[in-house]
């Protein structure tokens, strides 16, 4: 873990200890198993966002941790791009995300985060500092004033196996399903009868703010980068209705969704 996510394990702990609670007291407030806490206070196992969340509901703390964790995650590891596309991300009133080859990270699981990382480009405890940033930003779509969150997904991303790992996107795509069905979270599927459509170039998110400002993010296999010129605003807000447009409605993509997560074994 890097300094950062340290400092909050030490809050953690100091919010135990004050209480005069034991690991064990402690996980059943939270309704986490104690080998979880002790996992976290021995820096075996990052805090993520819904284990602040729990604390924070489980202490009525009007959600300390999970605004600590937000604010202190991802800045150990994340490059000055990202960093700065994090804090886009904060502010945002409305998110609009599409994704043709992964979950988009604000869904993924802890388990599916570890998977899109492995295959030897990161150390084991690279991956758990980037498991952390990720798993952090999420704490965003359960805050007292959420963004709108609008997703649309390839039809692929839910059937993509993850190899040696039964059980995971099962688990992955029931939480998309559980998301989907929160009030600011949208997510829709373009099905696989589409065939070839533009959005297939790659993935993009565009970002409002309060300010009426607007921001985007691209990936591809060299890099990601931040967009604020008006053209390529403009072409990526253009490409994102018509990915929009071969999506199923909502209630058909949720319907989709469920189905796939049962296939799933």
């Amino acid at each position: 873990m890097g300094a950062a996510v340290d400092l909050l394990v030490e809050e953690l702990i100091e919010a135990r200890t004050s209480r005069g609670l034991t690991q064990e007291e402690w996980a059943r407030a939270i309704r986490f198993s104690p080998t979880h806490v002790s996992s976290v206070e021995t820096r075996h196992r990052p805090p993520t966002a819904d284990y602040v969340a729990a604390i924070d509901k489980a202490f009525n703390t009007g959600g300390t941790y999970t605004r600590l964790l937000v604010k202190l995650s991802g800045f150990d590891t994340a490059p000055i791009w990202l960093q700065d596309w994090i804090e886009i991300e904060r502010q945002a009133v409305l998110l609009r995300w599409f994704e043709p080859a992964y979950v988009p990270g604000l869904l993924q699981t802890e388990a599916y985060a570890r998977a899109t990382l492995a295959g030897g480009r990161f150390t084991a405890e690279e991956i758990d500092q980037h498991v952390t940033s990720r798993l952090a930003r999420q704490a965003i779509l359960t805050r007292e004033r959420p963004p709108h969150f609008i997703a649309v997904i390839d039809e692929a991303v839910l059937r993509r196996p993850v190899p040696d790992q039964p059980g995971l996107m099962r688990e992955q795509v029931e939480q998309i399903a559980a998301l989907a069905e929160l009030e600011h979270v949208q997510v829709q599927v373009v099905p696989a009868s589409t065939g070839l459509y533009l959005g297939l170039t790659g993935q993009f998110i565009l970002a409002d703010l309060p300010d009426v400002s607007r921001f985007g993010h691209a990936d591809n296999q060299l890099k990601a980068q931040r967009v604020d010129h008006p053209v390529d605003l403009a072409s990526l807000a253009r490409t994102w209705e018509v990915v929009r447009n071969h999506a199923l409605p909502l209630r058909q993509s949720l319907e989709l969704i469920k189905e796939v997560a049962k296939s799933w074994s």
